[in-house]
């Protein structure tokens, strides 16, 4: 496990954070230049090692509920690529839609994973269908659930969507 000092060493790598000291010798770090609502990436960074990272870009079931991952036992590789991919994520703008003529049809194109996977999303008669390539991989009732097991596996919509 590294130590305290350690992970401010590392935190202090990324100049887009900004250090915000808080109670109890907590360290917090903020990224000012969120474009999304979230703006600390690394919070209660504690002297006995502990803290969280927000990690958006993962799958809410390994977050707590506020979208942050315990980072204390975390090596220094993890926890650069962790807090890197966390200011990537909200360095993109979240995607709005216009309201289409079922305000599903929005749904359908592509969606992009956090490791840069590609999934596309149709609908088909009366299915929601998920497809890697050419290969389907889920297949739902409503577009609600589809939508919700996109997200759940840390999938974004892409910005261009390829119909």
């Amino acid at each position: 496990m590294l130590t305290f000092e350690e992970k401010l060493s590392i935190i202090e790598t990324f100049p887009e954070l900004q250090r915000k000291d808080v109670s109890l010798g907590r360290v917090n770090f903020h990224y000012p230049e969120s474009v999304q609502e979230k703006k600390i990436v690394v919070q209660h960074l504690h002297p006995n090692g502990n803290g969280f990272v927000y990690a958006g870009h993962m799958r809410k079931k390994d977050t707590d509920r506020k979208g942050f991952i315990n980072i204390r036992d975390y090596n220094e590789a993890e926890l650069k690529e962790l807090i890197q991919k966390s200011v990537d994520y909200l360095s993109e703008p979240p995607v709005e839609f216009e309201e289409e003529e079922d305000g599903f049809a929005r749904l359908e194109g592509k969606w992009i994973g956090p490791e840069k996977q590609e999934l596309t999303l149709e609908r088909e008669d009366l299915l929601w269908n998920v497809y890697s390539g050419t290969n389907l991989e889920e297949c739902f009732e409503s577009p609600v659930e589809a939508e919700r097991y996109l997200l759940d596996e840390g999938f974004r919509q892409s910005k261009k969507r390829n119909m």
